[in-house]
């Protein structure tokens, strides 16, 4: 993994308590640029947030995207329908236990980024009650969110932000809508341009990775087996749980939607509670 010095983006927020909206703009056009590639190789992130983007140690800090570990292929596998992310970046459709368009669901996640940079706050949290898990899940269903009278932006940030900030993923911006948006064009750096990004994707350009998704998809395949050392070592207790795992490795990589965390779980328990229905 390509070492990241200038931290998590999460730090430089929570260090500065929020960004000018030129410095927000300069890391969400990286953003953007970036789940642009992840979409056009057919990968969706799922659990894109402040804390899963990382600074390399320049003056002008270039962002990496990391922690694929919700991501999904819509070449490999079908459309996601489990409940995952991170509660204050989650869409609405997420919520609704049903199929959803992942990249859609990743276009959400990149506003609610915007927005803490911008503001310094989650959008959909209760400030006086942000650990209260059924007023966030009411407010993101409502899109329910204010920017506050302190917050000095342009009308084209926010009107980018209203329309990313929509329930129906039909009807909410895409991630090609932003990359022509007025607000996110201005400023743009060299190399974000489609010229640019189009001779650096380029596969006899040097610096541009020949894996193709089937070699990323093996590696990730792989990555998931336990070592073989682990089946000698029983006596540490890890022997038994290598062979267990050995033979129910291909079930756990193909039934991944029925895996529950405890968020989940919240959400399940939210939906039976009848205070809310998701349309």
């Amino acid at each position: 993994m390509e070492y990241a010095s200038g931290g998590e983006l999460f730090e430089r927020i929570c260090n500065a308590g929020r960004f000018s909206e030129d410095e927000a703009r300069y890391f969400f056009q990286q953003l953007i640029s970036g789940v642009h590639y992840c979409h056009s190789m057919q990968i969706c992130h799922r659990d894109l947030k402040l804390e899963n983007t990382l600074l390399d140690g320049s003056p002008a800090p270039r962002l990496k995207i990391c922690d694929f570990g919700y991501s999904k292929s819509s070449i490999l596998h079908s459309r996601p329908k489990s409940t995952v992310g991170t509660p204050a970046y989650i869409a609405p459709e997420v919520l609704s236990r049903r199929e959803y368009d992942g990249k859609s669901a990743d276009v959400w996640s990149c506003g609610v980024t915007l927005y803490v940079m911008l503001v310094g706050a989650y959008p959909f949290e209760d400030q006086d009650d942000p650990r209260n898990f059924r007023k966030t899940i009411q407010k993101i269903m409502a899109v329910q969110y204010k920017i506050p009278d302190y917050v000095h932006i342009s009308q084209d940030c926010r009107h980018l932000l209203s329309r990313i900030f929509v329930a129906s993923p039909s009807r909410r911006i895409t991630i090609k809508e932003i990359k022509n948006h007025p607000w996110f064009l201005k400023n743009l750096p060299r190399e974000l341009t489609e010229s640019a990004q189009a001779i650096y994707y380029q596969r006899d350009n040097p610096s541009f990775s020949l894996q193709s998704v089937d070699d990323i998809m093996k590696i990730v395949s792989e990555a998931r087996k336990p070592p073989a050392s682990s089946k000698s070592i029983g006596r540490f207790g890890w022997g038994a749980e290598a062979e267990e795992s050995n033979e129910n490795i291909d079930a756990e990589v193909e039934e991944e939607e029925d895996e529950e965390d405890e968020y989940d779980k919240r959400v399940k328990e939210v939906h039976a509670s009848g205070e809310f229905h998701v349309s």
